[in-house]
This record gives C-alpha cells, structure tokens and sequence, in this order.
C-alpha cells in the first residue's frame, strides 16, 4: 500500500467510488423518503422540494473506505481530521434525520448545534496544542511562521465552528458548496507542497491525500448536484466537508490562510451577519435582498450555474494569487 502516495492516485479512486456508489445512495434516499422541504422564503426554490438530501455520504463514503484502507500508517494529523469530520457529519445527519422525520426544516435546535460542535472542535483545539504546543502557523502573504503559543487553542476552536457554519451557509444552491470546497482543497494541496519546505512536517503527504481524496469524492458528487440537482448533499454532507477544510488546514499550519482562500466561504458567513444586525439594529430594514449573498444574486436575477461560476473561480483566483506569493 505503500507506493500508492500521489494525491492525483487518490483523487482519481475517490472519483471512481464516489461516481460508482452515487446512484445507489440516491435510489436508497428515495426509497426511504429523506426528501428536503424548502423554506417557504425560498420561492425560487420551491420545485426542489422534495429532491432527497443526505447526499453527502456520496463523499463521505469514499473517506471512509480508502483512508483506512490504504493509508494505515497514518500520522496523529490525519486521525484528527477523519474523525472530528465524522463527527460533524453526523450531527449533520442528526439533523437532517430530525428535518426528515418532521417534513420541516428546521432540525435540531440551535443550541443542540453548538454544543455539538464545540464539543468536537475543544477536543480538536486541545490535540492540535499536545502536538503542536508552540502554536505555529504560516502567516498568508508574508509566509513566515509565528508562534502563537496558549492563544493557539482558541483560534482553532473558533476556527472550526467558524469554518463549518460558513461551508453550511454556502450550501444553499445547486453545486455552489461543492464546487468551492473543491477549488480550496484544491488549492490547499498546492500550497502544503510549499509550506511543507518553509516548515517541515511529517504529515503533508498524508493530508495532500486526504485532500484529494475529499476532492475526488465532491466530483463524483457533484455529477448528481449540478443544476438540477438530483441529490442534496445535506447538513450530513456541508458540515463534513466544513470540518475538512477547517482540520485540514489548521494541521497544515495554514489555518489562516481560511480567511484568505476561503473568501467565498466568509462572504456568506459575513452577509448574514450583517443583515441580522442590521435588521435588529433598523427593526426591520435589509441591506440585501436576502442571505447568504448567493440568494441576494438570485433575487437579482443570476442564474445558479452563473452564481457557482462565479464563487469558484474568485476561489481559484485568490488561491493562485496565494500560490503566487510563494514563488517570489
């Protein structure tokens, strides 16, 4: 199992299983009725209803089967990052379930969710200090390490439930959290490339691989989930692939460069943000249309695959401008 260590090796098998078992998931989500209700101020939604969610295990499936599999040898980094995404994928799918069950979408209570993930993100923020007790992270642009020490923990607890709301938040048109989350992990296994010569650490080639093995899966995926979608991909599948990004870049000292590259991600956090404070603030004015900012655009007459064009490429704009910074 050894020889097999190319990213590109694990990105084409996660594509493969995820494209082979697809179907099957979606037959088995029909069958048993897990179809999404859409919100009712959702209008340009509203044909949806009833597309099965939980489509995320299409992903998460591929996660499951090769990482154990083929990357036995694997370093503390690694374990961290399939586990506490487990996690999240199945208060996600706790969610979903509670959705299902009501033919609401409503779901587990906002105070159930967070106590959920702080829970996962403190073991989190408590394993990244035991291993990496100095705090180290590579500052974006300027790509020299700093040492954060005791304020480390912190910013990785925050950084996580950040992360992964934001993904969730993202998640709200056909192929629009898939196609990002593949554009930033994509980037991210170019970048860990250079990192891994500024600061030298034994699992970069792990998490290259975990990288694209999470990417192969979205592509597989996303046959099914580009508009129209014929799957969903859930709570199951947004707080899965929130965690990724979120682990994958914190064990690879990039956990900055989230705010950077992921700034597809932060706009739909930040739009929300504002526009319920604003709204209190005003007691009922809006800044936009609605939120997250893709539905603004849809209100404005995009399309879907115009919007996920758009987010995926200033995605990829921005990481190659990262990439970039390292070359001079």
């Amino acid at each position: 199992m050894a020889a097999f260590t190319s990213p590109i090796f694990y990105f084409l098998l996660a594509s493969l299983v995820a494209s082979v078992t697809a179907p099957i998931i979606i037959i088995i989500l029909r069958r048993v009725k897990a179809g999404q209700e859409i919100l009712k101020y959702v209008e340009m939604h509203k044909g949806k209803s009833g597309t099965p969610t939980m489509g995320g295990f299409i992903f998460i499936i591929p996660v499951i089967a090769i990482v154990p599999i083929f990357m036995r040898a694997s370093t503390p980094a690694l374990m961290i990052c399939f586990f506490a995404s487990l996690g999240f994928a199945f208060l996600g799918f706790w969610d979903d379930f509670i959705k299902i069950r009501g033919k609401d979408n409503q779901g587990l209570r906002a105070y159930q969710k967070i106590i959920g993930q702080a829970l996962i993100a403190l073991v989190v923020s408590v394993l990244f200090y035991l291993l990496n007790p100095e705090g180290r992270m590579v500052i974006p642009f300027a790509n020299v390490v700093w040492e954060f020490g005791l304020f480390a923990p912190p910013l990785v607890f925050v950084a996580i439930i950040a992360t992964t709301n934001s993904v969730n938040l993202t998640d709200g048109i056909d192929g629009l959290a898939g196609g990002v989350t593949f554009a930033f992990l994509a980037i991210i296994v170019i970048l860990i490339s250079f990192v891994s010569g500024i600061l030298s650490f034994p699992e970069s080639a792990e998490l290259m691989q975990l990288a694209a093995i999470v990417g192969g899966g979205i592509i597989g995926f996303l046959l099914f989930n580009s508009n129209k979608a014929k799957v969903f991909m859930g709570d199951t599948g947004s707080l899965f692939l929130g965690s990724m990004v979120a682990t994958i870049a914190i064990f690879s000292y990039m956990m900055l460069f989230i705010l950077v590259i992921g700034v597809m991600f932060v706009l739909s956090a930040v739009t929300v943000i504002i526009q319920v404070g604003y709204f209190k603030v005003t007691k009922g004015k809006l800044v936009f249309l609605m939120t997250p900012f893709h539905h603004h655009l849809e209100h404005k007459g995009w399309g879907e695959a115009r919007i996920v064009a758009l987010y995926t490429t200033v995605t990829l704009l921005v990481g190659g401008f990262v990439v970039l910074t390292f070359l001079w």
